[in-house]
């Protein structure tokens, strides 16, 4: 049974409970561009206490350092190394998991964050970010877009400029089985801006759709996300506690990966009648209304 936070003494009883804290972003810290009230305080008392803290999210259009700007930004403080976004992780699994060979490179269906963190560990790229591609197929590129035995990877993340030529370009690629087909996280739709739009798991669906594959997903609630974050830091796992806003993901993340604890904000994807309903799939240990509630503690 999830436990409400609502008083100063609860907070307080939950913030002894651990020593380590991995924060969602998106719908935990802030909405869109703006922060989410009180956050700033509920961070600055984690550090004062000397609590062990970490950002991890599954958006893959930013890369760490793009992430240090936009906290840094919303006036909480963060260093590059307690960062963890799923352009990252999807990198270093593709560096030292796959160990792609050198003549080979990786389609990304995606954005800047993906290619950064690619180039970061010295892995080949195309497509993303190329403009050439944000533009209708025509017949010549249904006469040669074919597999390509130079890409060993087809790597899929939010792509706001996606087409319907990338697409075809991805599908071709995906032919040759020995192409790996991994996605940096399955996320249906993400919250911005008061609202709810299509996520990274959505851009990719035409891909599984067609293709008939199955992806390996690389980001949030699966392990690689969790081997992506302790192989640059160690801690104790049963004095961590995951906080975010979306039951199959974060929560489950938690869970996954044997982390102590799980508190879920009401600020973002899930509510409370999705956990409290009998039988529900995913519960977290502790909600609250917002993460800034924290910082009113006794």
């Amino acid at each position: 049974m999830a436990v409400k936070l609502e008083k100063p003494d609860q907070y307080q009883e939950f913030l002894d409970k651990f020593d380590v804290f991995l924060f969602d972003c998106d719908g935990v810290l802030w909405n869109g561009n703006e922060p989410l009230p009180g956050v700033k305080k509920t961070m600055e008392l984690l550090r004062s206490s000397g609590k062990h803290v970490f950002f991890v999210s599954n958006n893959s259009t930013k890369s760490r350092e793009d992430y240090k700007k936009k906290i840094n930004a919303h006036e909480i403080e963060a260093k590059l190394e307690e960062i963890y976004p799923s352009a990252y992780s999807s990198a270093i699994y593709v560096k030292k998991v796959l160990k792609l060979p050198e003549d080979k490179k990786v389609f990304v269906l995606g954005e800047g964050g993906i290619e950064s963190e690619l180039d970061r560990v010295g892995v080949k790229h195309t497509g993303g970010t190329d403009a050439s591609l944000r533009r209708a197929v025509n017949s010549d590129d249904l006469n040669n877009v074919r597999p390509d035995p130079s890409v060993g990877a087809v790597l899929c993340g939010m792509d706001r400029h996606v087409t319907y030529l990338k697409y075809c370009m991805a599908y071709q690629y995906l032919q040759d089985p020995n192409c790996a087909f991994l996605l940096t996280n399955q996320d249906s739709t993400f919250p911005t801006n008061g609202t709810f739009f299509p996520g990274s798991g959505s851009i990719s669906y035409p891909l599984i759709f067609s293709t008939g594959r199955t992806p390996k997903v690389l980001g949030k609630p699966n392990d690689e996300m969790m081997e992506a974050i302790v192989a640059g830091v160690n801690f104790d796992r049963k004095k961590a506690c995951f906080v975010g806003d979306r039951l199959n993901t974060d929560i489950q993340f938690a869970k996954n990966s044997g982390l102590g604890g799980s508190l879920l904000v009401l600020t973002g994807v899930s509510q409370e009648n999705e956990f409290l309903e009998k039988d529900a799939p995913v519960v977290p240990d502790y909600y609250i209304n917002s993460l800034g509630d924290l910082a009113k503690v006794a």
